[in-house]
């Protein structure tokens, strides 16, 4: 059975929005981009083409693995990150655009050309290496506890050409790292337990070591910021990324351990998701 493109893009659409897909036409355009070899924009100028049945069977299996709530990034194989593109798959947590976010505010907020950055939970590293590009004199650690995530971050940073300038670090968070830093920047777990039913079944795909913190979902963030004074330079900056409902009681935290500069940023949804903080 042949179909064109529009009618293809149509079908798959009507399938996912049964199968409770978010942003389904784009997902549907994704996909079908990924099979054909093409830029999304360029199937909007091959509306009218045929496509035979060697074309549409690999989509098929994509559709249905999408279907069933495997992250896009996933079957994508890739995700955009700060401009860049990183390998994506099921060894690190897919980054989120809040990240992006955080990101995107560091960058304005360096002010040393030459810091040294220490990344926490880095994944597949898309902080380190986006923070490595726009910075190309800054020395960079990248540091997880998982030796997935870790090649996964390696193959991310040799395919960007920045593998000489991010070292990658097996730790659990600052336990085999020895120098200070201008900034420690981390990402870390910070889901309870006890919310696993409300999770997406696209989160649920990430690796349980990059979601979930304990009962409480802000321990590891807590942890860190009781161990951070003793990696932070005079004056260096701790950025966090936290969970929703979280920042009250770790704003008290980072002000009871005596950090200076205390301060928390929304996401654009509106949720507290980001708190910085200088120490000494």
């Amino acid at each position: 059975m042949t179909m064109t493109v529009l009618e293809v893009l149509h079908k798959t659409t009507m399938y996912f929005k049964k199968h409770n897909v978010e942003n389904p036409r784009l997902n549907a355009e994704q996909l079908l981009a990924h099979v054909l070899g093409r830029k999304r924009i360029e199937l909007y100028l091959e509306f009218e083409r045929v496509l035979t049945g060697s074309e549409l069977a690999p989509l098929r299996d994509l559709v249905k693995r999408r279907g069933e709530g495997e992250p896009l990034q996933h079957l994508l194989g890739n995700v955009e990150f700060c401009g860049l593109i990183f390998l994506c798959d099921k060894r690190a947590m897919v980054p989120r655009p809040e990240t992006e976010e955080l990101v995107e505010f560091l960058k304005s907020e360096i002010r040393n050309p030459k810091s040294e950055i220490l990344d926490l939970g880095t994944g597949s590293g898309v902080i380190a290496l986006s923070l490595a590009a726009e910075f190309p004199e800054a020395q960079i650690l990248a540091v997880d506890i998982s030796d997935d995530a870790l090649a996964l971050a390696q193959e991310n940073a040799a395919r960007l050409n920045l593998a000489d300038r991010v070292r990658l670090l097996k730790s659990n968070l600052l336990e085999n790292v020895e120098a200070t830093f201008d900034l420690v920047v981390a990402n870390l777990p910070y889901v309870s337990t006890q919310e696993r039913h409300t999770l997406s079944r696209e989160v649920l795909h990430d690796p349980e070591v990059a979601v979930f913190a304990s009962t409480r979902g802000d321990e590891v963030v807590r942890e860190l910021i009781a161990q951070a004074p003793s990696r932070l330079r005079p004056g260096g900056m701790l950025a966090l990324e936290i969970g929703i409902g979280q920042s009250e009681a770790l704003l008290s935290d980072l002000a009871e351990k005596n950090y200076r500069d205390i301060c928390s940023k929304n996401d654009y949804s509106g949720v507290t998701r980001f708190l910085f903080a200088r120490y000494g």
